[in-house]
């Protein structure tokens, strides 16, 4: 075989398949790494001062979410949080904690309901999960989220766009490759929302996740269609056991 042949193959085997999830920290430069770390520096932190005043905002009814959840969130169960998405029996379906987030504006606060991609349920969410930062990912597939994890592995594993790429080629093949000026991860979301230095902005996973599709030159699913949320409930199952680290810093 030629060598130049044997390196062009060589450069499709995958770089690293560990057996554990690795968080994209891990991939990160070291003064990027510093800026997650430091609550001073980390851009996204502004976010999450956004979130804790919505917090503590009163509703059309008077409430706030602090009267429910306790004074920034002190009655908050870090480990629940880290635990979705959740099955909900009576939707009988998954829901995420950005759907959480909805479901209580609505009916608890008796707000006129938001866009799924109000920057307020983004704050919000960076504020609740930045709750649970340092506790592990523990997305339960073995009950009635199991069908729904099975939709989003699918969907992870599929070909889409005019490249023809799935989520796996990236992420499962070739994490700690350079692409585009960033460093490729495993894809895991324990740090989402997170402050993207790439774009300037605080995002989501389902921002992401849309960035991800346009750049394969594919379809655009809606904000809160079935498929993102199966895809949600795969990707945070699949690096189950890693620590949130809420609002993680990302290129």
């Amino acid at each position: 075989m030629k060598p130049n042949l044997l390196f062009s193959l060589l450069l499709l085997l995958p770089l690293s398949l560990s057996a554990t999830p690795k968080s994209g920290y891990e991939y990160l430069a070291p003064e990027t790494r510093t800026m997650q770390d430091d609550e001073f520096e980390n851009p996204g932190m502004v976010g999450l001062e956004l979130g804790r005043e919505e917090f503590h905002k009163p509703g059309e009814e008077g409430g706030t979410c602090a009267g429910c959840h306790g004074d920034d969130g002190s009655k908050l169960n870090p480990k629940a949080i880290a635990a979705y998405p959740v099955y909900s029996k009576g939707l009988d379906k998954p829901i995420t904690l950005r759907d959480r987030i909805h479901i209580c504006w609505d009916e608890s606060l008796g707000n006129f309901p938001m866009l799924y991609n109000d920057k307020r349920a983004l704050y919000l969410e960076t504020f609740v999960r930045n709750l649970a930062r340092g506790e592990k990912v523990n997305v339960d597939i073995e009950g009635p989220l199991k069908p729904f994890y099975e939709k989003g592995k699918k969907t992870y594993r599929a070909r889409y766009g005019q490249m023809g790429m799935a989520c796996y080629h990236c992420h499962d093949y070739f994490p700690g490759r350079m692409i585009r000026g960033q460093r490729l991860s495993e894809g895991h979301t324990n740090g989402f929302p997170l402050y993207r230095l790439g774009t300037g902005k605080l995002t989501s996973l389902d921002d992401r996740l849309q960035e991800c599709f346009r750049s394969l030159r594919a379809e655009v699913f809606e904000k809160k269609s079935e498929i993102w949320r199966n895809l949600e409930v795969y990707l945070n199952a699949r690096g189950n056991g890693l620590k949130i680290e809420t609002p993680a810093v990302r290129f």
